[in-house]
C-alpha cells in the first residue's frame, strides 16, 4: 500500500501544493478508490500529530508556524474584531475554553465575521485586561457572497454591505449593472475583498428589490446566509415520482393502526405535522402510550437525489411568513403530512409505562395511522375544563385527551424528580401585518397541552435512544454537556448576590433549588439569564454522551424527521431494529452530525436576523416608542436590554447611564457607581426610550426613560405588572433548557422571538423532544 503520509507531506512541501479538501487532494495523488479509507486515516492522522491543520470547511493545509494560532474571527461594526483559538492537541484542555483574544482594527488584515484566520498574540492588552491579537493569514473565506443596497456615484455602482460587514462600500462596476436601480437590495460576489491598500471590487449577481420591503428583507437574509431556497428539478421530480408510488389503499404490511383513536395537537398555524398520539391501558392494566411520527424515511431513501438535498440542508428554516424546508412541499405538507382523516405511513413507538408511570417497556413498528383528529394547543385545555364554546369531539377524543394528560403530568413530576431543568420564561410572538410588517407583539402561552405533548415527544426520543445503544452501533445522538464548572461557580456567586445562597451549583439539584427559590421573586429572570449563560449549546454527536439539561444517558432525536435530517438517520436505523437484523452505520456519521449541527445554529441565526431587522424597521416608524426592558446582558461599555412588550434588542450605553463613574463587576454581572450607589444589574427593569437606531448596521441604542434615584431599579422591578414579563426563552439554540424537546411548538411560519441570550450561543432544547418541530423545538418550548 502507499505511504500516503509521506505523499501527502511532498505535497505540501513542494511551491504548488495550495490547501484542498481530502476529496480534491486525493484526486490530485491518483489515490484510488479502493484505497479512500486508508488515506482519510493518512489525513486524521496528519492533523492530530500537528503536521498539517484542517480548517472548518474542510481545506487541508500544512500546519502554522510556531507562535501561530488558528481560530475564527468576530468582527464589530467598528472594524474590531474577536478571535476565538481553536486549540488541538496538547495545547487543548478537556471542558475549558480558550481564552478570546481582541483585535484591533488595524490588525485585522481585511478579516470579516466567520473567517478562519491565522493570529499571533501582540504585547499589549486590552482595556478589560485580555489578550490583544493580529491577523497574519486569512485561511479560509467564511463567503464571498454578500448582500447590499446599491447606489451609484460619478457614474460607478457602489454597494453598501448589510450589517457593516465592510467599513467601505464595494465598487460593481457600470451603473445599473442587471438591471440594479438605487436603494435596490442586491446579492453580490466578491472578486476582490477589501483591504488597507484596495478598495474591494465585486460584481452583482442578483437584484432582490427595493429596501424596506418585507419580503425583500427576509429574501437578503436567505441570500446573507447561504440558506438553501428552491429545489433541484433533479429533486422536485424525484419527489413527484415518489407520490405517484403512494396509494393510502396499501398498507405494505404494516401494522393497521387506522381504526384507532389517534390524535395530532400543533400551533394553530403549523405547516406539517409530523408526530401523533395514541394511548390503551393493556390488560394488565398499564398505559401504552403509541407516539406515532412521520415515515420519511419510506419516502427518502439513502443515495437518492432527495436524500442528497435533504442532508445537505440539514433541516427546515422557519423565518416570519416563509419556509425553507428541509423536503419538497410534496412530502412535508403532503405524503409525510399526519392529516386527519388520511392514512399515513408512520413509525411507531410504543412504550409500556405502569399506572405510577414507570417505564416497563419499549417497542417499535412500522404502522399505518390515520388521524381521528387534530387539534390546536389552544383547543385542548378550554375542552379538558369544560369551557363555553370548547370545540365539540367524541366521547373516545376527549377521554383520550384526558388520559393522556394524567399521563403526562406523571411523567413530568417523574422527570424534574430525576434532576431535569426548566426555565419557565414565556416567548413573545410577533404581530404581522398584511404588509409583512410588525404591528405588535403578544405573549404566548405554554400551558399543560404543551407540556402534554412536550412529555410524549421526550418519551419517545430517550426510549429510541436507549434501544439504539443496547444495539451496539453508534447512532446521532442529541447531546448536551455539562457546564463548565468554573461558571457554575459564577452563577452561585451571582445568585448569593440576590439572596439566594447556594454553596454551589455543581449539580442539577442545586440548579433546580435556585430555580425554585427565585420562583416568582423580582430577580426570577436574572437568575435565568444568567444560568442559560453558564449552559453550552446542544449538539449532534455519535460519541456517548448525556444530556445535562434533560438528565438523561442517553437521547437522540426521533421525532421530526420531516424537518430534521438527524431524525431521519435515527429512523433509518430503527427499520433494522424493528426487522430484528444488525444495525447498520450511518456513513460519516460524526460528518453529518457537525454539518447538522452547522446548519441548525445558521438557520437560529437567520430567523434572528430577520426579526431584528424586522423590529428595527418597528422602531425607526416608532421613534417616539417608550418601553419597558430587562437587562438581558452587562458589559464594561454598557447594558444590553431587550423590551418587554415589544421584544427590541440593543445596547444601553454607560454613557447613557446617570452621571457617574462606574465598576464593572463581572462575576456579579452587575456596573455600580461609585458615587451614587447606583446599581445595574442583569435581570433588571428598565423604562427606555430609543436613542439611535442604525438600519444599515442593524443597531439600536437605548437612553433611560427617566434618570433614576439611587436604587430605583430594584423598585421598578417590583412596580412593573407582572403580565408584562413577555421575554422569550432560549429557544434559538435549538431547545429550551427545559427540555431538549424544543418541541413545545411546532414551528410555523410566523416570528417568535428567540431569547435574547441566544445570541451568545448557549442553551435549548428541541421538541424532539418539544413540540416545535426542530432541534431542540426552539423556545421554551420551541423545537420539537
Amino acid at each position: 500500500m502507499p505511504d500516503y503520509a509521506a505523499d501527502i507531506k511532498r505535497y505540501f512541501e513542494q511551491p504548488g501544493g495550495i490547501p484542498l479538501r481530502v476529496k480534491e487532494l486525493s484526486k490530485v495523488l491518483n489515490v484510488r478508490q479502493r484505497d479512500l479509507g486508508n488515506f482519510q486515516l493518512a489525513v486524521d492522522g496528519l492533523v492530530e500529530i500537528g503536521t498539517l491543520l484542517q480548517t472548518p470547511g474542510g481545506l487541508i493545509r500544512p500546519a502554522a508556524a510556531k507562535g501561530l494560532v488558528l481560530g475564527s474571527i468576530r468582527r464589530n461594526a467598528r472594524g474590531n474584531g474577536t478571535f476565538y483559538p481553536k486549540l488541538t492537541g496538547e495545547d487543548a484542555t478537556p471542558g475549558i475554553l480558550p481564552e478570546p483574544w481582541k483585535i484591533f482594527s488595524e490588525d485585522m488584515a481585511g478579516a470579516i465575521t466567520g473567517d478562519t484566520v491565522l493570529a499571533q498574540l501582540a504585547g499589549r492588552r486590552s482595556k478589560e485586561g485580555g489578550r490583544t491579537g493580529r491577523v497574519i493569514e486569512i485561511v479560509e473565506r467564511a463567503t464571498n457572497t454578500f448582500v447590499g443596497i446599491y447606489f451609484e456615484r460619478r457614474n460607478q455602482g457602489f454597494v453598501q454591505v448589510d450589517a457593516a460587514v465592510f467599513t467601505v462600500p464595494i465598487p460593481v462596476g457600470d451603473p445599473g449593472a442587471k438591471g440594479a436601480k438605487p436603494d435596490d437590495k442586491v446579492v453580490i460576489e466578491l472578486l476582490q475583498f477589501p483591504s488597507e491598500d484596495e478598495p474591494g471590487q465585486g460584481v452583482i449577481t442578483r437584484v432582490l428589490g427595493p429596501r424596506g420591503e418585507p419580503d425583500v428583507d427576509t429574501l437578503s437574509v436567505i441570500f446573507q446566509f447561504g440558506l438553501p431556497d428552491e429545489f433541484p428539478e433533479t429533486v422536485q421530480n424525484e419527489a413527484r415520482l415518489v407520490a405517484t408510488q403512494f396509494s393510502e389503499a396499501q398498507l405494505l404490511g404494516r401494522v393497521d393502526l387506522t381504526q384507532k383513536t389517534i390524535v395530532t395537537i400543533d400551533p394553530i398555524d403549523a405547516r406539517d405535522f409530523d408526530d401523533a398520539i395514541s394511548l390503551e391501558k393493556d390488560e394488565q392494566g398499564n398505559w401504552v402510550l403509541g407516539v406515532h411520527i412521520a415515515d420519511v424515511s419510506h419516502f427518502v431513501r439513502p443515495g437518492t437525489e432527495l436524500d442528497h438535498e435533504a442532508k445537505r440542508r440539514g433541516n427546515s428554516v422557519y423565518l416570519p411568513r416563509r419556509v425553507l424546508p428541509m423536503l419538497p412541499e410534496v412530502i412535508s405538507n403532503g405524503l409525510a403530512s399526519l392529516q386527519q382523516d388520511h392514512v399515513r405511513y408512520t413509525k411507531t413507538a410504543f412504550i409500556t409505562y405502569s399506572p405510577e408511570g414507570t417505564r416497563l417497556h419499549a417497542e417499535f413498528a412500522n404502522t399505518a395511522i390515520k388521524v381521528t383528529q387534530r387539534f390546536a394547543y389552544e383547543q385542548v385545555m378550554p375542552l379538558l375544563n369544560n369551557e363555553p364554546g370548547a370545540i365539540e369531539v367524541s366521547a373516545a377524543v376527549k377521554t383520550l385527551l384526558q388520559n393522556m394528560m394524567s399521563l403526562a403530568m406523571t411523567l413530568r413530576k417523574r422527570r424534574f424528580a430525576k434532576g431535569a431543568l426548566e426555565l419557565d420564561m414565556p416567548e413573545v410572538k410577533l404581530d404581522l401585518g398584511d404588509n409583512g410588517k410588525v404591528s405588535g407583539a403578544h405573549r404566548t402561552e405554554y400551558d399543560e397541552s404543551h407540556q402534554l405533548i412536550e412529555e410524549f415527544m421526550l418519551a419517545a426520543n430517550v426510549a429510541t435512544a436507549e434501544a439504539l445503544f443496547k444495539s451496539g452501533t453508534p447512532f446521532l445522538r442529541r447531546a448536551h454537556a455539562s457546564p463548565d464548572e468554573k461558571k457554575l461557580d459564577s452563577l452561585a456567586k451571582f445568585a448569593g448576590s440576590l439572596g439566594f445562597n447556594i454553596k454551589n451549583c455543581q449539580s442539577r439539584e442545586d440548579l433546580q433549588k435556585i430555580l425554585k427559590l427565585c420562583k416568582d421573586s423580582p430577580n426570577e429572570y436574572a437568575v435565568s439569564f444568567a444560568l442559560l449563560r453558564s449552559m453550552k449549546q446542544a449538539t449532534y454527536t455519535s460519541a456517548i454522551e448525556p444530556h445535562y439539561a434533560l438528565a438523561e444517558e442517553h437521547y437522540c432525536h426521533f421525532t421530526s424527521p420531516i424537518r430534521r435530517y438527524p431524525d431521519l438517520t435515527i429512523h433509518r436505523q430503527l427499520d433494522d431494529l424493528i426487522a430484528r437484523q444488525k444495525v447498520k452505520a450511518i456513513p460519516e456519521i460524526e460528518t453529518v452530525g457537525l454539518d447538522c449541527s452547522q446548519t441548525e445554529r445558521r438557520a437560529e441565526q437567520a430567523e434572528r436576523e430577520v426579526i431584528k431587522i424586522q423590529l428595527l424597521r418597528y422602531a425607526a416608524d416608532n421613534p417616539k416608542l417608550t418601553l419597558h426592558a430587562f437587562v438581558t446582558g452587562v458589559e464594561r461599555f454598557g447594558l444590553f436590554c431587550q423590551g418587554i412588550e415589544i421584544p427590541l434588542d440593543g445596547l444601553l450605553p454607560i454613557a447613557a447611564l446617570p452621571d457617574d463613574r462606574y465598576d464593572y463587576d463581572k462575576t456579579h454581572h452587575l456596573l455600580s457607581g461609585r458615587r451614587s450607589g447606583r446599581e445595574f444589574r442583569l435581570g433588571d427593569r428598565l423604562t427606555l426610550q430609543l436613542a439611535k437606531i442604525d438600519l444599515a448596521a442593524r443597531e439600536l441604542e437605548f437612553k433611560l426613560a427617566r434618570k433614576p434615584r439611587p436604587g430605583q431599579q430594584q423598585e421598578e422591578n417590583r412596580d412593573l405588572p407582572n403580565e408584562s414579563t413577555t421575554v422569550p426563552s432560549d429557544t434559538a439554540a435549538g431547545e429550551s433548557l427545559a427540555t431538549d424537546s424544543g418541541f413545545r411548538e411546532r414551528r410555523a411560519t410566523g416570528g417568535k422571538l428567540p431569547f435574547p441570550g441566544a445570541s451568545s450561543g448557549r442553551v435549548r432544547t428541541p421538541k424532539g423532544g418539544g413540540k416545535n418541530k426542530g432541534g431542540g423545538k426552539k423556545k421554551k418550548g420551541r423545537r420539537k
